[in-house]
C-alpha cells in the first residue's frame, strides 16, 4: 500500500525539518494517528518563505533516516516472510515491499509471519495491516496472558507453546486474523511451518481460508503439549520411585522445582483454554461456520490436558507427602536402633559398674577368682542373646 502523496494545493509544504521517511519507521506514526491537522490558513503564506531552502540540521539527518531506512529494509528481508495466494496460486515473498504491493489486494489472502521482530518492524507491518495501535503495543511487549480480543476489525489472539529441554520452556505467540490476512508474531524457537497441517505445503490449507490457517496454528500449538505431559509424568515416576528406594534432599529439591514448573503451566494452559472455548462460542466474523467444529475439537484437547494437569498436581502433592513420610520413616528406623544398642550396653554397664574396673588388673593375671569370670560371661551372654531379640524384632 503505496503512502498517499501530499496534495500540491496544500498551503504548508512539508517541513524539511523532518527529513525524509523512514522505510516504514517514520511513516508508522503518521499512518498509525492518522493524516495531519490542516494548517491554518492566516498562517499559509508567511509560512511559505521559511520552506525555502533546507536548514543546516537536515543535511546531517537525512543520512541518519537513510541508515535506519536500510537497517529496517533488511531486517524485513530475513524477519518478514509474507505467503500470498490467490487464484489457486501460492508465492513466497519477503520484505516490506512486498507487502506493501500485496497486502491492497482484495482478492488474495496473505500470511505474514514475523520471527524475533523488531519494534521498528512491527510497527511498518501494523500500519501496512491497518491494525490498531494497541494490538502492536500488545505483540511487542511479550508479557501478556492467553486472550482473544477483538479491536478495531480485527481478532487479536496470544497463545503459548510450550517445550521440554531439561525443564519447561513457555513462548508467547500472537496471532492476529483480518478479513484477508493473518498475522503471527513470534521467536526462532517456534516454527510454524512444522505443523502437520502444513507438510504439503502453505497453499492447500490457505486456500480454504485464513481462518483454517490459524486453526492449523493452534492445533499444532495444543499438540506440542502433549510430548511436554509426557516427559512430566515420566519425570513424576522417576522422582516417586527415588522417593521409596533413597530419598535425598537432591529429590526434594526436583520435587520443588517440577511444582514451580506446573504453576507456570497452569498459569497459561488454565487461559488458554478459555480462549479455545471463546473461538467455538463466541461470533467472531473472521471465522466460517463451517470451520467452528475445527476449533471445537482443539478446545476439546486443551480440556483434555487440563484433566491432564490436575493429575500432575496431585501426584506432585501426593510425592511430596510420601517423601516427608519416608523421612520420618527413616528417622524412627535410626531411633530404634540407637535404642536397642542402649539396652545391649546398658546391661554390659550395669554389671561392670558394680564389679568396679579395679578388679581388671588382678583378673588379666588370672589372681580373681572363678566367680569373676561366670558373672562376666554372664553379662556377655545376656548381652548376645538381648541382640539377638533385637535383631529378630528388626530393631538392629
Amino acid at each position: 500500500m503505496e503512502p498517499d502523496p501530499v496534495p500540491t494545493g496544500s498551503p504548508h509544504p512539508p517541513s524539511p525539518s523532518d527529513g525524509p521517511p523512514a522505510d516504514g519507521s517514520a511513516v508508522v506514526p503518521a499512518l498509525l494517528n492518522g493524516p495531519a491537522a490542516e494548517p491554518d490558513a492566516m498562517t499559509g503564506p508567511a509560512a511559505a518563505p521559511a520552506a525555502a531552502g533546507p536548514r543546516k540540521e537536515d543535511v546531517h539527518s537525512a543520512p541518519a533516516s537513510a541508515k535506519v531506512s536500510a537497517a529496517l529494509a533488511a531486517e524485513a528481508e530475513t524477519s518478514l516472510r509474507i505467503e500470498h495466494w490467490r487464484d489457486g496460486g501460492q508465492r513466497t515473498l519477503v520484505g516490506l515491499e512486498a507487502l506493501r504491493h500485496e497486502v491492497g489486494d482484495s482478492s488474495a489472502r496473505h500470511w505474514v509471519d514475523l520471527t524475533d521482530p523488531s519494534p521498528a518492524l512491527v510497527a511498518s507491518v501494523a500500519a501496512e495491516l491497518g491494525l490498531h495501535p494497541l494490538i502492536a503495543e500488545d505483540i511487542l511487549e511479550k508479557n501478556q496472558r492467553p486472550k482473544l480480543e477483538l479491536t478495531d476489525g480485527h481478532a487479536h489472539l496470544v497463545v503459548f507453546a510450550v517445550a521440554w529441554e531439561r525443564e519447561l520452556l513457555v513462548e508467547e505467540i500472537d496471532m492476529v486474523v483480518g478479513k484477508q490476512f493473518l498475522l503471527t508474531s513470534h521467536t526462532s524457537s517456534w516454527d510454524p511451518r512444522a505443523a502437520p497441517h502444513l507438510r504439503e505445503g502453505v497453499a492447500p490449507v490457505l486456500a480454504r481460508g485464513t481462518d483454517y490457517l490459524l486453526w492449523a496454528l493452534l492445533d499444532h500449538v495444543v499438540d506440542d503439549y502433549y510430548p511436554v505431559f509426557d516427559r512430566i509424568e515420566d519425570t513424576i515416576d522417576d522422582l516417586e520411585d527415588r522417593i521409596v528406594s533413597r530419598p535425598e534432599a537432591d529429590t526434594l529439591d526436583q520435587l520443588f522445582s517440577l511444582k514451580r514448573q506446573l504453576v507456570e503451566l497452569r498459569h497459561v494452559s488454565s487461559p488458554q483454554r478459555e480462549v479455545f472455548n471463546q473461538l467455538t462460542n463466541r461470533v467472531i466474523p473472521f471465522i466460517a461456520a463451517e470451520h467452528v467444529i475445527y476449533f471445537r475439537d482443539i478446545y476439546d484437547h486443551a480440556v483434555h490436558l487440563s484433566d491432564e494437569y490436575d493429575g500432575f498436581r496431585e501426584l506432585v502433592t501426593a510425592a511430596l507427602d510420601v517423601y516427608l513420610s519416608t523421612v520420618n520413616n527413616n528417622l524412627s528406623l535410626i531411633m530404634k536402633r540407637l535404642t536397642g544398642i542402649t539396652v545391649i550396653l546398658a546391661g554390659i554397664g550395669a554389671f561392670a559398674g558394680i564389679f568396679g574396673m579395679s578388679e581388671a588388673g588382678s583378673a588379666f593375671r588370672f589372681g580373681e577368682a572363678p566367680g569373676f569370670w561366670i558373672v562376666t560371661l554372664g553379662i556377655t551372654g545376656l548381652a548376645v542373646l538381648i541382640a539377638l531379640v533385637l535383631r529378630r524384632i528388626d530393631w538392629i
